[in-house]
């Protein structure tokens, strides 16, 4: 991906926010053959905000714009393109007050989650946005989300990763889409709003904000992400019926380094003694497996129902009430690391960035 270079006068862009445009509906564009990705995103978006109210316009703060090239669906988003964007504003990130990242929404919280665990300890806001409509749309909701994540953007109170969406502030971490066609499209099951927007302002909670839990300077964790961009983090969904065979065809893979197992309720197995031996099997050869419930809400209790028994001794970390998105980012994010097994096992249950 390309970008715009560094802007030379950092102080001058100090004060301001940076945009970074990914790509997704939000900036998409009637073609022959359908919505497709459209650049001129700048112009676009200043003629978007110049639309609004007089007392909304003058409430927003300055920023800069970076568009990359080529724009992507969020679909075609991997595990490199979260490393490139984390980055992107690390290396920008001195230069400006907060950071505004434009990103389709089929994949919007799975970025979130990895920026969080890249770019731990931060103490200026990085806010993700998106919309369910183009922007020039009739009736979009594309201009309401961007004029929200700038605003947040620009609160110095929240410092962590975070999605704007349909007049809500979500920890991006513990974020989820639920929703393939309504505007309030992304939901935080197991955590409350970090803030909203009520009429003309936007209200940000800061005790719930990870300003309240951290101290220091910002300990980014950037790391080369490229050695499991080909899927060697594997996610499995139980279904009525799965076979240890079927199983054992991901997890005895000698490519596959770790996986994120989604069982049933409060983490139930099916009753055969094989389906425990594959699993059991792919820990001992390494490979870093944690479980989260199929269930939006609630958590996993291994060994509450004798379905669950055996799989901690199996190996299987619990991944608590986390959701799809943060687990399986921080499986990447972890076995990225040149750490030890055991220190990847107690950092996954350790809540890094308010994720569990």
């Amino acid at each position: 991906m390309s970008q715009a270079p560094l802007l030379a006068d950092a102080q001058h862009s100090q004060e301001r926010l940076l945009v970074i445009y990914t790509g997704g509906t939000i900036g998409m564009q009637h073609h022959v053959n359908g919505l497709a990705p459209a650049g001129d995103f700048a112009p676009r978006l200043a003629r978007a905000l110049h639309q609004l109210p007089v007392r909304l316009q003058q409430a927003l703060p300055a920023y800069d714009l970076i568009s990359y090239a080529p724009l992507i669906d969020s679909s075609a988003a991997t595990p490199l393109t979260w490393q490139q964007l984390a980055a992107d504003i690390a290396e920008r990130f001195a230069n400006y007050r907060g950071f505004v990242v434009i990103h389709g929404t089929d994949t919007l919280s799975w970025t979130a989650a990895s920026l969080a665990y890249q770019l731990q300890g931060l103490d200026r806001p990085v806010v993700l946005t998106g919309a369910m409509a183009p922007l020039e749309a009739s009736d979009s909701d594309a201009l309401e989300n961007l004029y929200g994540a700038l605003r947040f953007a620009a609160n110095s109170e929240l410092q962590e990763v975070a999605i704007y969406f349909a007049g809500r502030l979500l920890r991006g971490t513990r974020a989820i889409k639920q929703h393939s066609e309504a505007v309030e499209a992304f939901s935080s099951p197991s955590y409350p709003l970090l803030g909203e927007r009520v009429g003309d302002d936007f209200i940000l909670y800061p005790s719930r904000g990870l300003a309240y839990q951290q101290r220091g300077a910002p300990r980014f964790e950037l790391l080369d992400y490229q050695p499991l961009a080909n899927g060697e983090v594997v996610r499995i969904t139980l279904w009525p019926g799965i076979a240890p065979w079927q199983l054992a065809s991901w997890l005895s893979h000698s490519d596959v380094k770790g996986a994120l197992l989604q069982l049933w309720g409060a983490g139930n197995l099916p009753d055969n003694p094989a389906l425990l031996a594959v699993i059991a099997k792919a820990s001992g050869e390494g490979k870093l497996i944690a479980a989260i419930s199929q269930c939006p809400q609630g958590s996993v209790h291994m060994g509450a129902y004798a379905a669950g028994h055996g799989l901690a001794d199996a190996g299987v970390l619990s991944g608590d009430d986390m959701t799809p998105e943060a687990a399986y980012t921080k499986l990447v994010h972890l076995i990225a690391q040149p750490i030890s097994l055991e220190d990847q096992r107690r950092r996954f249950l350790t809540a890094l960035v308010g994720e569990r």
